[in-house]
């Protein structure tokens, strides 16, 4: 039995040594493109996690994107179902939960490997990553705020441990992009590799990883991520608040921007 087999966006693929590895944007009508979540892709990558958990025949995990990026975000179809439909934004917000919670802790290692735009539920997992990798010119961005809602679905449990409170929020809050140099430089990413090295630096990596001691491996990463479950509530009020932003005026404005290739122009008035 093929327990990979219903993925219908997430291309798996199988490599010696326990590799198991994770392509977004490598099936179907994505194919050559930037990875977009639509509905079934954002239901993917959250459960896929817990798959790779359950298999005993993988050591580690590989995320990477095929063609032009890693990742381009939300599809705005989702984006603007989420905006207009309650039980899709009830369903969306369970999974960008699980997909935090399932990268956590999934005992199996995960390594990233980030190149080109990096963006939404795939940056996500990619920052979330054991071992997150980026080429020297990817474009690491949280557009939430440049959307209309809160950063919630990653940010809040991860940025400030990995690059202090000030860069968090004048990378969040601004909406500002980085480099894959630039996100090394803060902390934001263990590695960074030029781009034509950055699939072979993953694997070189996952190798090593499945080459020694499992138990003392998943262990670590076990305890380490206490510090990620410790943020646990602080994760949820900020996913909640980004949800809450869905059922505002601003994402429709945002989605508006983003479709018309224009800045946004949200009402300056705050409703508290």
């Amino acid at each position: 039995m093929n327990r990979y087999g219903h993925y219908k966006t997430l291309d798996i693929r199988h490599h010696d040594n326990g590799v198991l590895e994770v392509v977004m944007g490598a099936k179907g009508a994505a194919a050559g493109r930037l990875a977009t979540a639509d509905h079934s892709g954002h239901q993917e990558l959250s459960r896929i996690w817990r798959d790779i958990g359950d298999d005993s025949d993988v050591r580690v995990a590989i995320l990477r994107g095929e063609g032009k990026g890693f990742s381009a975000g939300g599809d705005f179809g989702l984006v603007s179902d989420m905006a207009n439909d309650f039980s899709v934004r009830a369903r969306v917000w369970k999974e960008a939960r699980d997909l935090v919670y399932n990268v956590i802790n999934c005992d199996k290692p995960i390594v990233s490997a980030m190149h080109g735009p990096a963006v939404g539920a795939g940056l996500v997992a990619g920052l979330l990553a054991d071992i997150p990798i980026a080429a020297r010119t990817a474009k690491i961005v949280d557009g939430h705020t440049r959307l209309g809602v809160a950063a919630g679905d990653h940010a809040a449990i991860i940025w400030p441990l990995l690059c202090g409170m000030a860069k968090a929020k004048y990378y969040l809050m601004l909406c500002e992009a980085m480099s894959g140099e630039e996100a090394e430089r803060i902390g934001l990413v263990a590695v960074c590799v030029d781009e034509d090295e950055l699939v072979a630096k993953a694997f070189e990596i996952a190798n090593r990883l499945a080459a020694g001691s499992q138990t003392a491996i998943r262990w670590t990463k076990y305890a380490l991520n206490n510090w990620l479950r410790m943020m646990g509530p602080t994760f949820d009020s900020s996913l909640a608040l980004e949800f809450m932003g869905f059922s505002g005026p601003d994402v429709h404005e945002g989605v508006a921007s983003h479709k018309e290739r224009r800045k946004p122009k949200f009402d300056p008035d705050c409703p508290f």
